[in-house]
């Protein structure tokens, strides 16, 4: 059966004929990968900047989010599973780059400064993502990413220019917990350092109880060596997916990681 390699993110999908790689999204179609996802949206609100989260990049606006489906990750703890890992099929609604930022455009009374990439793993459906944003730019306003990490080098520094935000996961800081939900750390952690050089970027960190609270101390003194500034959410976990079993966060557990943290980060929310 004749496989065609996908390089969008580090998975590399060798993808058999009419079949599709690890995010669900990607397919070989006559040896070509096609981003099946491409024009398709699950969701789109018009959400406060702080949701996305962005505390530090243009407060109290407001932006336009979008999300498709799919995801190259398998989170058990994921938020929004249903359209990150869907099962059979999925409701969406087609619309070209094009007719996003006129509704980006439309927005702007509202407050709205552009367009979020977001609610699934937008990398994964690269093509759209990359024509969108510079659509967006065009229209005068900002593309806002919000994403694991993991993708290769090249098409994330063919994307970079045309980003004027990011907000990446660091779901971890040990190369076990990255094997288990299907990616490596040492890719997230590049991603990070590559988008720093080119647009603000926040870090987000979930909290999950007995699985990474230990993170946060090295994840800060980390990102403070790239820079200070950079801010870091804590976020707190509830219980979701393949989790339910699981307690939320304490809230008493989050305020303690911030104060770890704020000893060597000056933005911790």
């Amino acid at each position: 059966m004749n496989k065609t390699r996908c390089g969008i993110c580090p998975h590399e999908c060798d993808i058999p004929e009419g079949k599709r790689g690890i995010c669900t999204s990607r397919k070989n179609i006559g040896g070509e990968i096609i981003p099946e996802a491409y024009g398709k949206i699950t969701a789109i609100a018009l959400d406060p900047i702080e949701k996305k989260p962005l505390r530090m990049f243009h407060p109290n606006a407001m932006i336009l989010s979008v999300g498709s489906y799919g995801c190259n990750f398998h989170c058990g703890f994921c938020q929004n599973h249903e359209i990150a890992m869907p099962h059979g099929e999925i409701n969406t609604r087609r619309i070209t780059p094009a007719e996003l930022a006129q509704l980006a455009r439309e927005a702007v009374p509202q407050g709205n400064i552009g367009v979020a990439y977001t609610y699934n793993e937008p990398l994964i459906n690269y093509e759209f993502i990359h024509d969108c944003a510079r659509e967006i730019r065009n229209a005068g306003l900002k593309n806002i990413l919000v994403t694991n990490g993991y993708i290769n080098e090249k098409p994330l520094e063919s994307l970079l220019p045309h980003i004027d935000a990011m907000n990446i996961d660091l779901k971890s800081f040990t190369p076990d917990f990255y094997k288990k939900i299907g990616g490596d750390l040492e890719t997230v952690k590049r991603t990070i350092k590559t988008a720093h050089k080119f647009c603000h970027i926040e870090i987000t960190t979930l909290v999950i109880p007995n699985e990474n609270e230990n993170d946060i101390e090295p994840i800060a003194q980390w990102l403070s060596a790239i820079s200070p500034d950079i801010p870091l959410h804590i976020s707190r976990f509830f219980p979701r997916n393949k989790y339910l079993h699981h307690e939320p966060t304490p809230q008493e557990t989050l305020c303690e990681l911030k104060r770890t943290a704020q000893k060597y980060l000056k933005n911790v929310f």
